[in-house]
């Protein structure tokens, strides 16, 4: 393939869209073309630099380079006058179909395949002179690993190599009912060969043949070594994309400014080697100075980082966070203009409620800043970051461009609430054994999810991220009736860290300005009767009690990583839920119509 870039603007999008729906590898339709997004390469460099080194670390490990950075989309100009900016496009597929229909006998629609060497102008002239409108084809093929091409026409109707190619006879798509169903669409040959859509689609047969590791919107000569299977994919289904992303919520780091203090007197620092000799140093005026207020342990660990050969770990995306989050202050962060966070614990007698006695702390955030990357993309399978925040450097990701310097990002401003729950709760409560025979179930369920997905490196959560999780869909979904924001507009952060703690963030998650008026703090200061609220919607679905005897394994319904949970109750948006809709179960939060017994919040 050699894909030829789209010469004018020809369509406009939101800058946060060519992250998380949008990006390179992409396909768009647009007013007079279907494309694909080009790679980072093709677009004009980037916007505005954010700043986020936590992210920028944990981003250049996973695609294994020195450094990388973070930048907005580049923005569009109004003025004519201006230099192009913007994205580039290729034309995908390359492929078309006549949008008229040729009048087969038999009464069923057929229309003529052409590829786009054989227009004219955008028009395809038939053996007739007739001028026929062309559409992109609907159907293309490609592997999990992200490589997409267009479909070998000639070689699936043939079932493999024929001279009909060389001969150029021509190729039609009939639809032999109304229903689109793939078993009711045949590509035809003009040697009178036909075979079935639902060939293609089907599992194991390798109609399409082997991946040839096609990158189009790397640019041409960019394809890789692959060999897996082609698997049919619709253009706008939405399998065809699923942008890795990765996410941090920015904090106030001692670490960094003790890594300042550091760097200023680091000719007195560099030979020390124990806290005595730390100590010596301190009664130095200068260093004095700069150490102010920072502990020997401290400085020390920001020495012995420095030292050749250090091993020193970095904390997991949601260990930073959450540490931060339950905190002894009751002020977290700075309360200044241009600070990123600042949070204040609620007191507890605003809150205390007999329902209200697992959790142990609520935190109103006034202030946070979350800044999100895109990574890379699969096709077909998601793939979300672990419980703790972090990507599977394992994961099979296609590449945003050859050699990244660069991430398209953008950032978030807003607002949430913060409940931490009681360790010892958590653990008192996964020692009921009614407890433990829902674990199996939801495991079996996940199992079942797993023999449908050889392959895939989706792991299983603990449970107390499932009930937690839960927990968070319930309240996103009352805390919406009051807040002032839409649920579409709210998201959540899951901490079920056995060894740190457990909690649930509801944020604001846009990009503009919606984010910040102030109406989610309003309301975490009501938030007892909003988790009453959200308990009691939970303890009734509209689809019960079909959706309370859920079996996570059974085959026909194919919602394996579903326990009591369907869209009447506990599925939200899924730019809200950060692992898609998936690993959820109202069972484990309250009491349903099924009375399993397993629920964390008892009755009153």
């Amino acid at each position: 393939m050699s894909p030829k870039p789209q010469g004018k603007p020809q369509g406009e999008i939101r800058q946060s869209q060519l992250i998380t729906t949008f990006g390179p590898g992409s396909m768009l339709d647009l007013p007079d073309h279907s494309v694909l997004v080009a790679g980072l390469s093709f677009w004009t460099q980037g916007g505005e630099v954010i700043s986020e080194p936590r992210l920028c670390r944990k981003v250049a490990k996973v695609l294994d380079v020195p450094t990388i950075e973070l930048r907005t989309p580049p923005a569009a100009d109004d003025d004519p006058n201006a230099p192009s900016k913007g994205i580039a496009a290729f034309q995908f597929p390359e492929w078309f179909v006549t949008q008229d229909d040729l009048g087969r006998p038999g009464g069923f629609r057929s229309r003529t395949l052409v590829h786009r060497k054989a227009l004219t102008r955008g028009k395809y002239i038939d053996r007739d002179q007739v001028k026929r409108s062309v559409v992109p084809v609907r159907f293309v093929r490609a592997c999990r690993s992200g490589h997409i091409a267009d479909v070998d026409w000639y070689y699936f109707v043939h079932n493999g190599k024929s001279d009909c190619a060389k001969q150029q006879k021509l190729l039609f798509l009939d639809e032999r009912g109304t229903s689109g169903d793939l078993s009711e669409v045949f590509v035809r040959c003009e040697c009178k060969q036909e075979r079935s859509m639902a060939q293609a689609a089907t599992p194991g047969m390798s109609a399409l043949g082997l991946c040839d590791g096609g990158r189009p919107w790397l640019g041409p000569y960019t394809a890789e070594r692959c060999g897996e299977p082609s698997r049919l994919l619709i253009r706008t289904a939405s399998n065809s994309y699923f942008p890795q992303l990765m996410s941090v919520i920015s904090l106030p780091e001692r670490s960094s400014e003790v890594r300042q203090a550091v760097d200023a007197v680091w000719s007195f620092l560099e030979l020390v080697e124990s806290v005595d000799d730390l100590r010596y140093e301190r009664k130095k005026a200068k260093v004095k100075e700069a150490l102010e207020g920072f502990s020997d342990d401290e400085v020390m660990q920001e020495i012995e980082a420095r030292r050749p050969g250090s091993q020193k770990q970095e904390k997991s995306v949601k260990v930073a966070e959450i540490e931060t989050l339950i905190g002894s202050k009751d002020e977290l962060g700075e309360d200044r203009p241009e600070g990123v966070f600042y949070a204040r614990a609620l007191p507890r007698e605003v809150w205390d409620k007999p329902w209200m006695s697992s959790i142990e702390r609520v935190v109103l955030v006034h202030r946070l800043r979350e800044v999100v990357a895109q990574v890379g993309f699969t096709r077909f399978e998601s793939a979300a970051p672990d419980v703790e925040g972090e990507l599977d450097i394992g994961v099979k990701r296609a590449s945003l461009a050859l050699e990244p310097t660069w991430l398209p990002a953008f950032e978030n401003k807003g607002e949430g609430i913060f409940l931490q729950f009681k360790n010892s709760a958590i653990q008192d409560w996964l020692k009921g054994d009614t407890v433990v025979k829902r674990s199996l179930m939801l495991a079996g369920g996940f199992q079942a999810w797993k023999d449908e997905h050889p392959g895939a490196n989706r792991k299983f959560p603990d449970l107390p991220y499932l009930m937690l999780h839960s927990f968070s869909h319930l309240l996103i979904t009352a805390v919406a009736l009051g807040c002032g924001y839409p649920a579409s507009s709210l998201r959540e952060r899951i901490y079920a860290l056995p060894n740190i703690g457990y909690g649930v963030l509801l944020y604001t998650g846009t990009s503009d300005s919606e984010g910040t008026l102030g109406g989610l703090v309003q309301v975490g200061r009501r938030i007892a009767e909003n988790v009453r609220s959200a308990l009691d919607l939970a303890m009734l679905c509209s689809n019960d009690p079909v959706c309370s005897q859920h079996d996570p394994a059974s085959r026909p319904e194919q919602r394996f990583l579903h326990g009591a949970a369907c869209h009447g109750c506990l599925l939200i948006s899924e730019t809200s839920c950060e692992q898609q809709n998936d690993f959820l179960d109202r069972a484990l939060v309250v009491a349903t119509v099924q009375g399993l017994g397993c629920e964390f919040f008892k009755e009153d």
